[in-house]
């Protein structure tokens, strides 16, 4: 195959950025994207010039390191695929690719593709845990969970974090994967006792961190390589309405005041 890439190439946060035009000759319709990137950048570095910076871990789609926008489409035209795991015979000889990191105000450019996500670190730190006391652990059998909740929360376990669903967002919005992690937590027993106060933090830094607001457009499910559904944002809104509105019953003064 012989491909006509259009990559953005950025020095850093600073650097105003601008595509630069590529040619990609040889190229197997067996390779995966980013084996084809190592193929272009091995080429590159042989003529002396500066390879494409873009992320990549485990190659499995497992981590969600590895987001591109490719042609307008986070991760690139098949669903439910990761950049790592798109083939190359996806597309046509002679086709022309457009690459993009993912954009978002929350997602800085480090370099050419990698973008900072460690706005979503942040957003796990400030409640996408349970607080959990020292000692052996319990018996398994101890906490039962209907298999309904536990499906539910393994669904959105499977949550990557690559980014996707905000780059895709016209709006910028983080609201899936924040409702991905606060939903695999408020399903199962461990999550109960701090679910509330869960909601209310997570939202208050996704917000913080510069994310858009959710408008129901659906491209977050939509480019999600792991096909989180929409219901986790529905979950969400409820348990957030429900934080609310206990928080402000325990504030002093405030109506109905006392434990809410």
């Amino acid at each position: 195959m012989k491909l006509t890439l259009n990559v953005w190439r950025q020095k850093d946060a600073r650097d105003p950025g601008r595509f630069v035009t590529y040619q990609a000759p040889d190229i197997s319709p067996e390779m995966s994207f980013l084996e084809m990137l190592d193929v272009v950048n091995e080429r590159l570095i042989a003529k002396g010039e500066e390879p494409i910076a873009f992320d990549h871990d485990c190659r499995e789609g497992i981590c969600g390191q590895c987001g591109v926008v490719i042609n307008g489409s986070p991760h690139g035209p098949r669903r439910r695929t990761t950049s790592c795991q798109l083939h190359m015979r996806t597309f046509q000889d002679g086709d022309t690719l457009t690459l993009e990191p993912f954009r978002a105000d929350a997602f800085p450019v480090v370099k050419d593709l990698i973008i900072d996500r460690s706005a979503f670190d942040r957003i796990i730190a400030s409640g996408g845990f349970i607080s959990a006391t020292i000692g052996g652990a319990q018996d398994a059998n101890s906490l039962p969970v209907p298999k309904e909740n536990a499906d539910l929360a393994m669904d959105a376990a499977a949550c990557i974090g690559c980014g996707a669903c905000v780059a895709a967002c016209p709006n910028a919005s983080a609201m899936l994967f924040t409702a991905a992690k606060v939903s695999q937590l408020g399903l199962l027993p461990q999550g109960q006792p701090e679910r509330m106060d869960r909601v209310r933090k997570m939202v208050a830094q996704m917000d913080a961190e510069g994310f858009g607001s959710c408008t129901n457009h659906g491209e977050c499910e939509a480019v999600c390589p792991k096909g989180i559904p929409l219901g986790n944002i529905a979950r969400l809104n409820r348990d957030y309405l429900r934080a609310t509105l206990s928080w402000g019953r325990r504030l002093p003064g405030a109506a109905g005041g006392g434990p809410g």
